[in-house]
């Protein structure tokens, strides 16, 4: 597994034909992100739920993992609440988790929110 910060990488593209991570490559990786981050039961999804101080706030977030997204090109499942959102990250081309959700989770952290 590459060592660089996951911050400091980018998403390749994936369309898949490619093995979703396993258990312990996933462990790895995961144990690179901020506290929060849950892992989902079939190893399939990682997840967290942000939380703000109001609207505008949780927009503003909403705004820049848009940003982030589209510039990955690796797109999460969320949902926002007036003072929430909850950020799901899976590789849905091949089922699983793979590095790239790993690299957009990271650079989620790096917002502080």
């Amino acid at each position: 597994m590459n060592e660089e910060l996951l911050t400091n990488r980018s998403c390749i593209p994936c369309d898949g034909g490619m093995a979703a991570m396993n258990h312990d490559e996933v462990m790895q990786l995961f144990s690179q992100l901020d506290s929060g981050w849950q892992l989902d039961a079939q190893n399939r999804e990682i997840f967290k739920d942000f939380s703000f101080k109001g609207f505008y706030r949780t927009m503003a977030f909403v705004n820049a993992l848009a940003w982030i997204a589209n510039s990955e090109n690796h797109h999460p499942d969320f949902e926002v609440g007036y003072n929430h959102c909850l950020v799901r990250f899976s590789t849905h081309a091949i089922g699983g988790l793979s590095v790239n959700d790993f690299i957009c989770a990271a650079k989620v952290d790096a917002l502080n929110p």
